[in-house]
């Protein structure tokens, strides 16, 4: 039988899966990264490739790879990267693996999102949203059935995207950007050093803490602006909400609708649908297996 498998280099962990052509997933396996001078972590992949070619009996009929960074405009390597795993910058996937096949490269949350597509919230959509809620914010679009690239492959950075003009930058020099507001990394700034956690913060507004019921729904009525800003740019049938912070569960999502409410465009009343995460931590992947069997697809 044809599978895939589908790599995610992170950080601190690599995850490979395997699946078969309707996107069943048939094994999982990991191993911890070793980002250091010597690349340790292109053993690690080397190693977790042959673990499940041999236990499934042949070589996967498409292997795809995703990553932090940028892509190549070729698709098959990682383009531009700062400040963590740089050895994956023009690195090629193909010759390494042994492939004879090309070894397709996508960002870790355009695969996310694929992901979806294939086996999770967003099965059969055409044009899709996911937005990642963690430490930052990141995010990928899926428009009339394609990822979209754009020129320089930064198309899908929703994080960057501005909801204040006199905000302070952040790393990709935006003003006011909704990482800012939305993210881990700057809540102890937002909350005059009171919180440092998300998961801190949503227990005391839970408790009906005032302080945080107002950095909480600031927070939110951030996130609604954005969202709706992104429907009016690029009209999706649904957005999909991951990461860490979405584990909040209706202390997100219920005040989210209540905002959206007030705020979203409906021509005749239609609404976009905005949606938790299905997929976990294998959601990258997922989408880089299903990846390199949809981008075979649109070859032919």
């Amino acid at each position: 039988m044809k599978y895939a498998i589908g790599l995610d280099i992170g950080g601190t962990n690599i995850k490979a899966v395997a699946i078969d052509p309707a996107g069943q997933v048939l094994e999982e396996q990991n191993m911890p990264t070793q980002d250091d001078a010597n690349n340790v972590w292109k053993s690690h992949v080397r190693q977790l490739v042959q673990q499940i070619q041999q236990r499934r009996g042949a070589p996967a009929a498409w292997v795809g790879v995703c990553c932090p960074g940028i892509v190549a405009r070729d698709g098959y390597s990682i383009w531009w990267m700062s400040g963590k795993m740089e050895g994956t910058v023009n690195f090629q996937w193909g010759p390494f693996l042994q492939r004879t096949r090309p070894v397709p490269v996508f960002n870790d949350a355009q695969a996310a999102l694929l992901g979806e597509i294939c086996c999770g919230a967003a099965q059969m959509s055409r044009n899709a949203v996911l937005l990642t809620l963690g430490t930052g914010v990141g995010g990928a679009l899926w428009c009339e059935g394609r990822l979209l690239r754009g020129h320089l492959g930064r198309a899908g950075h929703l994080g960057h995207m501005s909801v204040d003009f006199n905000g302070p930058r952040d790393l990709a020099m935006t003003p006011g950007a909704i990482e800012y507001h939305m993210g881990n990394y700057s809540l102890q700034k937002r909350s005059h050093g009171r919180w440092t956690s998300t998961q801190e913060l949503v227990q005391d507004y839970v408790r009906g803490d005032g302080a945080a019921t107002l950095v909480w729904l600031n927070s939110i009525k951030a996130l609604a602006a954005h969202i709706v800003s992104i429907v009016n740019a690029v009209d999706p049938e649904i957005v999909i909400i991951g990461g860490g912070i979405a584990a909040a569960g209706d202390h997100l999502f219920i005040p989210l609708s209540e905002m959206m409410d007030d705020f979203e465009w409906r021509p005749h009343g239609r609404q976009v649908r905005v949606v938790p995460a299905a997929l976990g931590s294998e959601a990258g992947a997922v989408g880089a297996a299903y990846g390199a069997m949809q981008a075979e697809r649109e070859q032919k």
